[in-house]
């Protein structure tokens, strides 16, 4: 039976209004959450440190800044992305557990909240259901989708995906007293170097490695360039590997998900691989896993 034209002009109304809520939602048109606050006043509060930082400038903040911005990006790539979302490698516990407190530091979140959002992320790429959609726009799969916790709850579900981690009483420690562990972080660094240290260290370190990171949810879904045979819009951005220790080789990562290394050729820097391929040269890594030449035969867009 054919539909009517009221039918089908409620049908499209219905539709339009879902469309517009799901874009609108991100910032005014929804209920904050108290998690929603507490991520978006973070976020602010590091955003606003920037803005203090040109006036206490002095060589050491620089250098605390830039360890910062190296240590929490190498926590946030090599442990909570390769080591726990897609267990590419495994190292000693006393090891995972450090790289995991790195990563904690770069303040995105305990470890269990940011592996859960991204292996959604790859469940659901570039659908309704992925948590920081560029389909979206640019902005939301940027920053806003990070406000908005009953949006990823509705489109995701719970964390029902990493019980590898909620089984181990460091990551639920971790997820109970985050919030203790920045606050002391930023207490630190007050402590020794004033407001030079905190608003360069918390403020330009975290804030810019925190932007890096987000280019890969939405730069990395728009521009740059294709190497391999995947169902989304993955790319690869060659001029942000550097800044993001290897992530930036997008499209290389969503065609082998599993895979330790990232920058798959030779010219192709990937910090973070170093890293783990130190680590396995002296036998601390172990299963660290790489795509086969048949898997990279399979996936080539061009053979």
């Amino acid at each position: 039976m054919s539909m009517s034209s009221s039918e089908e002009n409620h049908r499209k109304t219905v539709e339009d209004k879902a469309e517009m809520g799901r874009r609108k939602r991100a910032i005014w048109e929804r209920k904050w959450k108290r998690l929603d606050i507490v991520k978006a006043f973070a976020s602010l509060f590091v955003h606003f440190l920037c803005l203090l930082a040109p006036f206490h400038f002095t060589w050491p903040a620089l250098r605390v800044a830039l360890v910062v911005y190296t240590v929490g990006g190498l926590g946030i790539t090599v442990s909570y992305h390769r080591n726990l979302a897609h267990r590419s490698f495994k190292v000693p516990k006393w090891l995972e557990y450090l790289f995991a407190y790195f990563g904690l530091l770069a303040i995105q979140g305990d470890p269990i909240d940011w592996v859960s959002t991204h292996r959604y992320h790859h469940q659901f790429t570039d659908s309704d259901r992925d948590p920081h959609s560029p389909n979206e726009g640019f902005w939301f799969s940027h920053l806003l989708w990070l406000f908005d916790t009953g949006y990823l709850v509705e489109k995701c579900g719970k964390k029902t995906n990493v019980e590898d981690l909620k089984r181990q009483w460091y990551y639920k420690f971790l997820q109970r007293t985050v919030l203790y562990h920045i606050l002391a972080f930023g207490f630190l660094l007050y402590y020794f170097g004033g407001l030079s240290f905190l608003t360069w260290g918390m403020g330009i370190g975290v804030a810019m490695e925190h932007h890096v990171t987000c280019l890969i949810n939405s730069l990395c879904h728009i521009w740059g360039s294709r190497t391999w045979k995947t169902n989304d819009t993955s790319r690869n951005v060659w001029w942000l590997s550097v800044f993001s220790f290897g992530e930036s080789w997008h499209n290389n990562h969503h065609a082998f998900e599993s895979s330790a290394r990232q920058g798959l050729e030779w010219w192709q820097i990937d910090i973070s691989w170093y890293i783990v391929r130190f680590l396995e040269i002296i036998g601390l890594a172990t299963d660290v896993k790489l795509p086969s030449e048949s898997q990279r035969r399979r996936m080539a867009l061009v053979r």
